[in-house]
């Protein structure tokens, strides 16, 4: 992955996590960059979960991408593992510099390490462009997703 660095996510790095996923029309609706309280509950909750994986790409010392890949075993599918990967944001100025296919190509060879038979995502039906991307990286648009937000 030559100068990119991919590692678990820590406190220091949520200030910059946060502003990525803020900083998108939906993102900013979604997210509170002023109060990081509840971001770092959440880091807390991850860090103890070891199905849980919170990540950053780091270039040049800076975060320039985020992910998290969640590991679910189940009974589905004669008993196989699967992951979700979810919150996948890349620094604007990165975009366009292949961080985002070695990012999912990451999480991929992660969930192979991990037992998964099965990498899933979700996203927004608004965003095309994402869709041609995880298309282009072998995903098949295969379901509808539906939320109930509580």
């Amino acid at each position: 992955m030559g100068d990119l660095e991919i590692r678990p996510a820590t406190r220091d790095d949520i200030p910059a996590i946060v502003a990525m996923l803020a900083d998108d029309p939906l993102g900013a609706q979604l997210e509170s960059p002023d109060d990081l309280a509840p971001y770092l509950a959440a880091l807390e909750r991850l860090s103890t979960d070891p199905n849980q994986h919170l990540v950053v790409a780091v270039r040049a010392g800076q975060v320039a991408g985020t992910l998290q890949l969640t590991v679910i075993p189940g009974l589905s599918r004669r008993g196989a593992t699967r992951s979700i990967i979810e919150g996948v944001r890349v620094h604007a100025d990165e975009r366009g510099s292949g961080l985002g296919t070695q990012f999912i190509e990451w999480a991929v060879d992660e969930s192979r390490r991990q037992g998964c038979q099965l990498v899933q995502l979700t996203s927004d039906a608004t965003r095309t462009d994402a869709h041609r991307f995880y298309e282009r990286l072998g995903f098949t648009a295969s379901h509808v997703g539906f939320k109930l937000t509580l």
